[in-house]
């Protein structure tokens, strides 16, 4: 076991900006699934949306980048990432207000810079619906924080936070990656853990319309699938739809079970692809004469990317799970986009 304790320290009350002039550029894309971040070096990386509250008296099992464990000032500590299922309750982002998290997902992936734990901060975020969240975010975000993260401690102070639609970031990591046409339109369909959303952007990059679905997103297919009596038969008790959907990156397994739904999972994949997309062509029925691209993406997107394979009109995005957090983070004036695989 890992014992996360506060040890005394001494209290600073300047800001990390006071002593140290340059500052990190962090782009954040924290989904229902996965929260995905990216400072611009290296492969984005991710860390799973659930965590658990550990009650004052426990110690954490352990924790590591991928599986960080947050202690606030107050001394209540959040272990995210897989490592929360080790525990026997856990909160799930995708059934939750992601929004009023926002503050605990920034620390949640804030591994150090450059080896320092002391610096300042511009964060480039997205979220559905900006006009109803972005405040609220900015609210949470900007400003100084003090955090122990994996038993270091973090000053950091936020000096800015822009926050745009989801989805726009992908579609301008496709632009740089030339997957968009010079003319016409474009549907950005991001298909997410908890929910999907649809953009209308003509060729000056200006949205014109927009769909966001609340639900619907991978956890409803999971849904779906954790109430097939094949499966709940076999386990001899309830499915998670949180185990389901991360057996959707894996091999379609139930957790440790060795239990797998592939032989029959078309029959709930085809009903939930077809909803879909029949609602996205009800949507823009004016408009289809001059779209001249769907671009598909999203951390879901795996699940129905061999179905729009040899489509002209279709456009899937590669790494789908980052195309988005990618997008967020701006070039530096003069750069050129610099691909990185994992």
């Amino acid at each position: 076991m890992v014992t996360a304790t506060r040890q005394p320290r001494s209290r600073k009350t300047e800001s990390p900006s006071a002593s140290r002039s340059a500052y990190r550029t962090f782009a954040l894309d924290a989904g229902n699934y996965d929260l995905k971040f990216w400072d611009g070096s290296g492969h984005p990386k991710a860390i799973r949306s659930v965590r658990y509250q550990l009650p004052s008296g426990r110690d954490s099992v352990r924790f590591s980048e991928a599986s960080p464990l947050i202690e606030l000032t107050d001394g209540s500590r959040f272990h995210f990432g897989a490592q929360a299922y080790k525990y026997r309750r856990q909160q799930q982002t995708v059934v939750e207000n992601k929004v009023e998290l926002s503050r605990l997902h920034l620390y949640a992936c804030l591994e150090p810079w450059e080896d320092e734990t002391e610096f300042s901060l511009h964060i480039y975020a997205s979220t559905p619906e900006p006009a109803r969240n972005a405040e609220a975010i900015r609210q949470q975000l900007l400003g100084f924080h003090e955090f122990r993260r994996n038993g270091l401690d973090y000053r950091v102070n936020v000096e800015q936070v822009e926050v745009e639609r989801e989805g726009m970031g992908a579609y301008r990591y496709a632009q740089r990656l030339n997957l968009i046409p010079n003319s016409g339109y474009t549907i950005v369909i991001d298909i997410g853990g908890g929910t999907w959303l649809t953009r209308l952007v003509d060729e000056e990059g200006e949205v014109i319309d927009e769909n966001v679905m609340d639900r619907g997103g991978a956890y409803e297919l999971a849904t779906s699938i954790s109430f097939d009596r094949r499966l709940t038969d076999e386990l001899g008790t309830t499915a998670d739809p949180s185990l389901v959907m991360d057996g959707f990156r894996n091999d379609h397994v139930y957790a440790d079970t060795g239990l797998t739904w592939e032989p029959w999972l078309e029959e709930h994949l085809e009903p939930w692809f077809k909803g879909i997309f029949q609602t996205v062509r009800a949507q823009y029925t004016p408009y289809m004469a001059r779209v001249t691209r769907f671009l598909v993406t999203g951390g879901s997107t795996h699940l129905i990317s061999e179905r729009l394979a040899n489509k002209p009109l279709f456009a899937v995005m590669g790494d789908p799970q980052f195309a988005n957090v990618r997008g967020l983070l701006p070039l530096p004036d003069g750069a050129q986009l610099c691909m990185t695989t994992k």
